[in-house]
């Protein structure tokens, strides 16, 4: 049997396009849109040039208001992904909702099950330049996330965390 293949498309969308479109959204030149059917995004939202925001056939993507997302950035959210408001998103961020399952050497990861988990970075976040974002994490109110982290747990909300893997490094001030 022939499997057949076809393409997502080129990302081309339409405003009239989207599940919810707030007022005074900005995207920028390149930016590509999946399924904006199931994508979400506030008022006053920025969207950076050749960022790509990966709708998928189920699950949500939703950006708050005055959310603001750099340039390059990846966001694919099979297992949904939530920006609360005023959430800043460094230049080249990836956030994952999904990962393959190991389920044996027999199996090429490729073919293994997917496993789909929520993204949520609550109002007030920041995260830095390059960081990478992984299935299941919330980043919690005002915290901050280093350049180039990569978060594999929660993050508790007006924490500091950088590195790989992010670990906390301390407190916002109060």
């Amino acid at each position: 049997m022939t499997r057949r293949h076809r393409s997502h498309g080129d990302g081309s969308f339409k405003p009239e396009q989207f599940r919810q479109l707030g007022a005074d959204c900005i995207f920028e030149t390149g930016v590509m849109v999946f399924h904006p059917e199931t994508i979400s995004l506030g008022d006053n939202v920025y969207i950076g040039h050749q960022t790509i925001l990966k709708g998928y056939y189920k699950n949500e993507m939703r950006l708050g208001d005055q959310c603001w997302v750099g340039q390059q950035c990846f966001f694919h959210s099979a297992g949904g992904i939530t920006l609360g408001a005023r959430v800043g998103v460094g230049p080249g961020v990836k956030i994952i909702t999904s990962v393959h399952d190991e389920v044996g050497r027999e199996t090429p990861v490729l073919f293994s099950p997917l496993r789909f988990a929520p993204v949520v970075i609550e109002d007030d976040a920041d995260i830095g330049i390059n960081a990478v974002i992984l299935p299941g994490v919330t980043v919690g109110r005002g915290a901050i996330v280093g350049a180039g982290a990569v978060v594999t747990h929660d993050v508790p909300a007006y924490a500091m965390v950088a590195g790989v893997p992010a670990r906390v490094l301390r407190a916002r001030p109060e």
